[in-house]
């Protein structure tokens, strides 16, 4: 008896994992991550507060900045906890209530931050195209409405995901694949049917990432067009120097994210030490990236980071 409840007690718990066959790697993974943590978090706050301050920052593309900064650093927090508690800690238990938490906190910032860079993408295509009515479209009113429909397009979306995982039985093996809990991870290791958790999430990422990677590309087909009628090289690169840090951001976002669904797709033929690294690559990193092309590109923040420095001068 004592034996089948136990065998039931470790149904309600998932072991997340680290590197396979290396856990002396893990305390060096470990540091980077926190580092990577830790230069994400002072970088994301240090900017918003910067824009929060200044009052000529208070333009829509810094709000639409801020937004996907909050967004970046929301998405690093809610793996973090399980990466550091795996990689240094060694806590690799969690139960399932903490797993469909991270997977519903996870899956909706993502598809927050997906919405956020197609509003980013109109935006610079109403800077480009339509620069006599940027002013009177985008405004602060139809910037918070834009925010307010992505978050709640992405709660909606994801909301039954933890209920579908919840449904499943766990009677096999309880090892998932990274140090943080995802939705197609948790659902391949049911002892049941899953055609109800892939197709809910087959249509959950049309709704959300592949209707906003439409929007992204109908945006840049329409600015490309237009640059492309500029007859001046000087002042096609000009305007497309405008769109060069979102798409830096764009790339930094879906490439991870296409990597990470492929690695998915065709997981029993890749190697444990794929899904670890493509784990580590798909949170972290883009987020401070990101941060870092946005800092070097954007002329305003440039000139207050070098205030900050002994000595350092606006124009410097």
């Amino acid at each position: 008896m004592l034996s089948f409840n136990q065998t039931i007690n470790n149904r309600q718990n998932f072991i997340l994992t680290g590197i396979p066959g290396m856990p002396e790697k893990d305390f060096w993974l470990a540091l980077s991550l926190c580092l990577l943590y830790s230069f994400t978090f002072l970088g994301n706050v240090t900017i918003l507060a910067v824009i929060k301050v200044e009052q000529h920052l208070h333009e829509p593309m810094y709000y639409f900045l801020a937004t996907l900064l909050a967004t970046d650093l929301s998405l690093s927090l809610s793996s973090m906890p399980t990466m550091i508690s795996v990689h240094w800690l060694s806590w690799c238990s969690v139960t399932l209530d903490v797993c469909v938490t991270q997977v519903f906190f996870i899956h909706t910032l993502g598809g927050v931050e997906s919405g956020v860079l197609a509003a980013m993408a109109f935006d610079c295509f109403m800077v480009i195209c339509f620069p006599l009515h940027y002013d009177t479209i985008i405004t602060h009113g139809f910037i918070g409405r834009i925010g307010a429909a992505v978050l709640l397009q992405s709660v909606g979306t994801v909301r039954p995901v933890p209920s579908l995982i919840k449904r499943l039985p766990f009677c096999h093996s309880n090892t998932l694949s990274h140090a943080y809990c995802l939705h197609q991870d948790a659902m391949r290791l049911a002892c049941a049917d899953t055609r109800v958790n892939s197709i809910y999430g087959l249509l959950a990422v049309i709704f959300i990432i592949v209707l906003d990677a439409l929007i992204l590309l109908a945006s840049y087909f329409l600015i490309f067009q237009a640059v492309l009628g500029i007859a001046s090289w000087e002042e096609r690169l000009k305007a497309l120097s405008t769109c060069l840090s979102h798409i830096c951001a764009m790339l930094l976002f879906y490439v991870p994210l296409t990597g990470m669904t492929g690695s998915h797709c065709v997981g029993r033929h890749l190697s444990p030490v794929v899904h670890t690294v493509m784990a580590g690559t798909y949170l972290p990193p883009p987020s401070v990236l990101s941060l870092t092309v946005y800092s070097v590109r954007t002329k305003q923040i440039c000139q207050w980071i070098v205030q900050v420095f002994p000595g350092g001068r606006v124009g410097s």
